[in-house]
């Protein structure tokens, strides 16, 4: 079997290295940190501690068909999945509230027909139904095959069936999720509702293509999960499967530059001594018949100088995208019973939200909405007098973040969090320059899944690429972000390695 060199050890690039490994492959990771997981961090501190990346998992059958494919070991014997339930807390701009039931549309529906009015489950209702039709049509394309040759297919044709909407003495029919909440859900807490999934990704609504709908409905369908012990166990738990297939890993060892001779990825060049490939020929040359590269675009250019990459005929290139600002919280005082995992605090400011992310002047906002993370969990907390509480915010990506910032965020998330002032022992801030040195993304960008139509800006690059031999994984590659759809790309590479050009994705 062939020698694999995987640049990079994030949760798409440790999935590819699992499945390579039983094929039979000797397959080495090289990670510039001196940890695995990638985005999916762990801050710690005085007994607390904080996942610093995703908080929870939806679509956990990803990483349960990892773990049977490798080996003997069920996921569930290798960390501990428990359903969120409620599902979410919503906190809207009105005051109104609302606990949904996770993965329960009749619990749903009726959650908020008795919150938000008689007739307001039922069009919510009626848009899941909507939602699974696009899921259905878009799942196996953009989650479960490579991306087709023909990709402008799925960039023009949009799954969500759309309802006629008359307006002016004309018919339309929603072309955005904006559409969607104004014409088809017809009330303001809805529309934040549903537009809370697009932001949680980074994405507009007010351009963001209708097949998003498929977002919130992952959620309503497989449910929300939580890791005991934090997101980090799955990220240890991929990474002990590797090392049980004998996956070597080398921590602190950069790659310099993929080497490539007569037309072909033939390896890589590295620095053993951890201070990175200066120039060609200036590293140690590791040879290898596959190079799986798990990193950002803008490393992947630098590693290539240049190099064309991409498949066929090229993806519309995504500009710059959306961050993450994060806000860990050591509070005094056990957490009280009853209290739900996620509360989302919306903005009483939508338009100015999204113009502050998404505009000409792209900051912080000034009215954010805040996802409080509050984790019923041992493992997290010095005793149970105490509470690790983890604050999320969608921020543009690159943009300075300033105290007034967080206080904004710590006042937004008091009113899910009564006293929080009064209980704060110390905070901890992760802006988009900490993800940008954590990941390698510009600005330290967050990728989104990839979505049909919008003229294929959803789509990411295929796994393989124009330059044989290399293939690329993880959130920036075909499937695109988020733990699931990180997963499958690692899924995706190994089968097209394995198999060739012909594989056609999971059965």
């Amino acid at each position: 079997m062939g020698r694999i060199a995987v640049i990079g050890a994030g949760m798409g690039a440790m999935a590819a290295a699992a499945r390579l490994a039983v094929a039979g492959h000797r397959v080495v990771v090289y990670e510039r940190a001196e940890t695995y997981g990638g985005a999916v961090g762990r801050f710690e501190r005085d007994g607390f501690a904080f996942d610093t990346g995703p908080a929870l998992l939806t679509l956990p059958a990803v990483y349960r068909d990892l773990f049977v494919k490798t080996g003997r070991q069920p996921l569930e014997e290798s960390v501990g999945l428990v359903q969120v339930d409620p599902s979410a807390h919503h906190v809207f701009a009105d005051g109104t509230r609302v606990s949904l039931p996770n993965a329960s549309r009749a619990g749903v529906l009726s959650a908020l027909d008795e919150a938000l009015g008689a007739g307001v489950g039922a069009r919510w209702g009626d848009f899941l139904v909507r939602a699974r039709e696009a899921w259905d049509r878009a799942r196996r394309p953009l989650l479960e095959e490579p991306l087709w040759p023909n990709w402008p297919v799925l960039a023009e044709r949009d799954p969500y069936p759309s309802v006629p909407h008359k307006k002016l003495l004309r018919t339309r029919r929603a072309g955005t999720l904006a559409e969607v909440a104004a014409w088809e859900l017809r009330d303001a807490r809805l529309a934040a509702l549903l537009e809370s999934h697009a932001l949680a990704y980074g994405l507009d609504p007010r351009v963001t293509p209708a097949s998003a709908a498929v977002l919130p409905y992952m959620e309503h369908a497989f449910g929300t999960w939580y890791v005991r012990g934090g997101v980090r166990e799955l990220a240890r738990a991929v990474y002990e499967r590797c090392v049980a297939r004998r996956v070597e890993f080398r921590f602190g060892t950069p790659v310099g530059r993929i080497v490539e001779k007569d037309g072909r990825a033939v390896g890589v060049e590295v620095s053993p001594d951890g201070a990175g490939a200066s120039g060609p020929g200036t590293g140690t040359f590791e040879e290898a018949d596959f190079v799986v590269a798990g990193v950002a675009p803008g490393v992947l250019e630098g590693l290539l100088h240049g190099t064309v990459i991409r498949n066929g005929d090229d993806v519309p290139a995504r500009s710059g995208g959306a961050s993450r600002l994060t806000v860990l919280l050591a509070l005094s005082g056990g957490r009280p019973e009853g209290t739900a995992h996620r509360t989302v605090v919306h903005t009483a400011d939508r338009d100015g939200e999204l113009e502050a992310i998404f505009g000409e002047r792209p900051g912080p906002p000034v009215a954010p909405t805040v996802v409080v993370s509050r984790p019923d969990d041992p493992a997290l907390v010095p005793d149970s007098g105490h509470e690790a509480v983890t604050l999320t915010v969608t921020v543009p990506s690159g943009a300075p973040v300033s105290e007034a910032d967080i206080e904004r965020v710590l006042d937004t998330a008091g009113r899910a969090l009564p006293g929080l002032r009064d209980r704060l022992l110390w905070h901890e801030v992760r802006t988009p320059a900490d993800v940008a040195r954590a990941t390698g993304a510009a600005g330290g960008a967050v990728p989104a899944p990839a979505l049909a139509a919008a003229d294929g800006l959803l789509l990411h690059p295929s796994n393989s690429t124009r330059l044989p031999g290399l293939f690329t994984a993880g959130g920036w590659a075909h499937p695109g972000g988020g733990l699931p759809h990180a997963g499958m790309s690692g899924a995706l590479v190994a089968g097209l390695i394995v198999e060739g050009p012909d594989f056609q994705g999971s059965q």
